[in-house]
């Protein structure tokens, strides 16, 4: 087996526009020339991790970023599914994505479907240029993916809203420009009730960014605390009392991609190079095959999120069975390259080299089915689902 058998194109790819093929081929003579200045690593957990907003702003000079926003609004116009093939080529060449990640996955689409005419025109060409980077502001303390008992509060005052709370992994907070916040604006027997969305600027006075450490090290995520943020009415995301639903929507776009079987393919790949140079055995040979049978599995189920996507459908209960299915692969595949080549993990190798590579992937793999909702909680959104469609 090469690393051939792993290109996304090995999967039959009739759910695709027929522009895909010639789509892919740019996206991969881009890489190239990317990796002859050495901005591509080839490193797991890319769109977390990798953060360069200079080659984010590369990619929007090709209208790569913002593709599904109308052309209008200074996107592309080519929806989801062409939006996916783009992201499928660079998470699997572990491109450094993750300035723009959270922009271009859920808050330019939030503000398209919700957002007023004024935040449309101001936010989102600012988003498809690759200018304007945003944060998730949904987690709390023992509110995270039970997002319905968050405890920000958003008081009414004369011409906005006065918020104050603290917002728990927000990524990228420290370096964006702002997040979309969830909080409680009005009291209701149903807690799904009551909860509104807002546009925070991360640099407004209120605001402090306090940095949260992974266990590597690196600083990703912060605690995001605001103590009586003033935030203007026309910075309400969507109406007053509707956040659940609209949330609940965005959700879709997090969960459902290819970040969610991807994460970890760059070490898949690495393995295949290291088996390459040695004698692989068959029962290697058929643990790698099996691993990828189940990747093929999930990128068809994400593909058919994302035409629904596309079709203007709300596939909530699609979305979190990728989300489960893919993470819980992106734990398997890091324990079975170990089982296959015991090579120890050492985060000072060599960069790129499969023990660095197998460190870095290692040191992510506690949040690979927490992040987006844990398992368990995924689950039950799951169940509900098909219950409601017997």
């Amino acid at each position: 087996m090469s690393t051939a058998t792993l290109s996304p194109t090995a999967v039959p790819e009739a759910v695709l526009p027929a522009s895909a093929r010639r789509l892919r081929a740019e996206v991969r003579a881009f890489l190239d020339e990317e990796r002859a200045r050495g901005t591509v690593l080839g490193r797991p957990d890319s769109w977390l991790a990798g953060w360069d907003p200079d080659f984010s702003h590369r990619l929007a000079e090709r209208g790569w970023v913002g593709m599904a926003l109308p052309a209008e609004y200074g996107g592309a116009g080519r929806g989801f599914l062409e939006r996916y093939v783009v992201i499928e080529e660079l998470l699997a060449a572990g491109a450094p994505v993750s300035a723009h990640w959270v922009s271009d996955r859920q808050a330019g689409p939030s503000i398209l479907q919700h957002g007023t005419e004024e935040q449309r025109r101001f936010f989102l060409p600012r988003i498809a240029a690759g200018e304007c980077f945003f944060s998730i502001g949904m987690s709390e303390k023992s509110s995270g993916s039970d997002l319905a008992s968050v405890r920000t509060r958003a008081e009414r005052i004369d011409g906005g809203w006065k918020l104050t709370g603290t917002k728990m992994w927000t990524g990228g907070a420290h370096a964006n420009d702002y997040a979309i916040v969830l909080a409680r604006t009005d009291e209701a027997e149903d807690r799904h009730a009551g909860l509104s969305q807002f546009i925070v600027d991360l640099r407004a006075p209120g605001v402090r960014i306090e940095p949260i450490h992974l266990m590597s090290g690196e600083h990703r995520f912060n605690a995001f605390h605001m103590a009586g943020v003033e935030v203007p009415d026309d910075r309400l995301l969507g109406q007053q009392g509707d956040g659940w639903r609209q949330v609940t929507g965005e959700l879709a776009f997090e969960r459902s991609g290819p970040e969610r079987y991807l994460s970890t393919f760059p070490l898949l790949v690495s393995l295949l190079r290291e088996l390459d140079r040695r004698a692989a055995t068959t029962e290697q040979l058929t643990q790698v095959g099996l691993l990828t049978a189940r990747l093929h599995g999930i990128r068809r189920l994400s593909l058919g999120v994302a035409a629904a996507l596309d079709a203007g459908a709300a596939p909530d209960t699609q979305a979190a069975l990728v989300k489960d299915l893919g993470t819980r692969l992106e734990t398997t595949l890091v324990d079975t390259v170990r089982g296959i080549l015991p090579t120890p993990a050492d985060p000072d190798a060599t960069p790129g080299s499969h023990a660095e590579l197998l460190a870095f992937a290692l040191l992510h793999s506690p949040g690979y089915t927490l992040r987006g909702g844990t398992n368990e909680i995924l689950r039950g959104i799951i169940t509900r689902g098909l219950e409601q469609n017997r």
